[in-house]
C-alpha cells in the first residue's frame, strides 16, 4: 500500500495519517517510561516496524510503502507527537534506510533494507561527526586502515542513538590513508572489535538506545562501502538527514501547542491568539521544508535549510514555554497525566542534536557573502 504523499492539511495539528490507533495506544501509555529509563528501549524499534512506519518513503520496488522522504519527515513529526524518544530511535533507522537508497551500492541496500524495515535489525546514523566533518568543525574519529582488500577501522562514536542491544548497523564516515578521500561505510554490530558502551546518562530520552561505540580494528570489505567519497555523498544525504530530524521538532510542538490551545481557551486566557500565531508560524515552516526537498533545492543550498532547523527548533521551544504559561502553577505539580516536564526536557534536546543550532549558526556565518 502506498504511504500518503504530502497534503497541506497535515501542517496544522489535525487528523493523523501514519501512525495507527494500537500504536498510538501504546505511545501514550509508555512515553513517560520510554523518557525515564530504558525498560522498553528493545520493543520500541519493533513496535514501529508493526505498523509500518519504516516503508514509508521507501520505493515500493525496495520493499517499501512508496511516498518520498517527505512522508517519513512527516511519519517522524506524528511520532514525535506522542514521544521525542521513539521519534529520535524511528529517525535514526529511517536515516540508515535513507542512506542504503542513496547509495551506489545496492549489494548493500539488499542486504539491510529487509531486516531495516521489517523492524528485524536497528539502523543507526553515526554521521553526526562527519555531518560536523562536513562543515569544518571536527575532524574525523574513526580511520581506515588498509588491510589486503579491504580495511581495519580504529576510532569511537561518542553518541550514536538507536543502537539496540539484539543487534544493530552504522553508517559512519572515515578517514583513509593520505591522498585518498574519507568514505562512508557501514558495520554492523556482530563485526569482531565493535564495542557498545552502556547506555548514556541521559537526563532525557532514556529509552532511544543512545550510547558510544569503540572501533579496534574492525574488518570491513568493498561490499560495506555506502559511498567512496564522504564529500561527495554527504551533501547528497543531507537534505533528507536535517529534514527527517526537522520532524521531531515540529512533532513535540505541535503537541505543546495543541496543549497550550486547549488550557487558554478552557480559562478563557490571553494566550490563544499568541498560540495560534505559533501554530501559524509552524504550519508556513513546515511548507517551506517539505517545498525544498520536493523541488531539491536543499541539495545546492544548504543554508535555506540550516535555517530553516533553526526556526524549527526555536519553534518548539516557544511552544514549551507557552504551554507553561497556560498551565500556570500547575506545571510545577506532579499529578498523574502532566505530560508537561517530559516535554520541556524534550525541548531541551532539540537545540543540541547534532548538528546543533550552534554548530548550524556557525556554518551560516562563515558562508555569509561579504558585506
Amino acid at each position: 500500500m502506498q504511504a500518503p504523499l504530502f497534503n497541506a492539511s497535515l501542517v496544522a495539528p489535525g487528523p493523523r495519517n501514519y501512525v495507527d490507533s494500537q500504536l498510538a495506544g501504546w505511545l501514550s501509555t509508555h512515553a513517560e517510561a520510554l523518557n525515564n529509563d530504558a525498560s522498553l528501549s528493545e520493543e520500541l524499534v519493533p513496535r514501529l516496524a508493526g505498523s509500518g512506519l519504516f516503508a514509508i518513503g521507501v520505493p515500493v520496488s525496495q520493499g517499501g510503502a512508496g511516498g518520498d522522504v517527505r512522508d517519513a519527515a512527516l511519519a517522524i513529526a506524528e511520532v514525535a507527537e506522542y514521544s521525542l524518544s521513539a521519534s529520535f530511535a524511528f529517525w535514526g533507522q529511517r536515516s540508515f534506510i535513507e542512506y542504503l537508497l542513496q547509495s551506489p551500492n545496492q549489494e548493500l541496500a539488499q542486504r539491510w533494507l529487509p531486516r531495516l524495515i521489517g523492524g528485524e535489525h536497528a539502523g543507526a546514523s553515526g554521521l553526526s561527526n562527519a555531518m560536523k566533518f562536513l562543515g569544518g568543525i571536527e575532524s574525523l574519529q574513526v580511520a581506515a586502515q588498509p588491510v589486503n582488500e579491504g580495511w581495519h577501522l580504529n576510532g569511537k562514536l561518542p553518541w550514536v542513538t538507536n543502537l539496540r542491544k539484539a543487534g544493530f548497523v552504522v553508517a559512519a564516515a572515515v578517514a583513509r590513508e593520505s591522498g585518498k578521500a574519507p568514505m562512508v561505510v557501514a558495520f554492523d554490530s556482530a563485526r569482531s572489535g565493535v564495542q557498545r558502551s552502556a547506555d548514556l546518562d541521559l537526563i532525557a530520552l532514556r529509552g532511544s538506545n543512545t550510547a558510544a561505540i569503540d572501533l579496534d580494528a574492525v574488518s570491513l570489505a568493498p561490499r560495506d562501502v555506502l559511498h567512496e567519497d564522504a564529500s561527495t555523498y554527504l551533501p547528497q544525504v543531507r537534505p533528507a538527514f536535517l529534514a527527517m530530524q526537522c520532524g521531531m521538532s515540529i512533532g513535540l510542538a505541535r503537541a505543546s501547542l495543541r496543549e497550550a490551545l486547549a488550557l487558554s481557551e478552557a480559562r478563557r486566557g490571553v494566550l490563544s491568539e499568541r498560540i495560534r500565531e505559533v501554530q501559524q508560524e509552524l504550519g508556513q515552516s513546515v511548507d517551506l521544508l517539505l517545498e525544498g526537498v520536493l523541488d531539491r533545492r536543499f541539495q545546492t543550498q544548504a543554508a535555506p535549510l540550516f535555517r530553516l532547523r533553526i526556526v524549527l527548533a526555536e519553534l518548539a521551544q516557544q511552544a514549551a514555554g507557552l504551554e507553561l504559561q497556560a498551565r500556570g502553577g500547575s506545571a510545577y505539580m506532579t499529578p498523574a497525566g502532566n505530560t508537561f516536564l517530559r516535554r520541556w526536557n524534550e525541548a531541551a534536546f532539540i537545540p543540541i542534536v547534532t548538528p546543533s543550532l550552534s554548530q548550524l549558526q556557525t556554518e551560516l556565518r562563515r558562508h555569509a557573502p561579504a558585506a
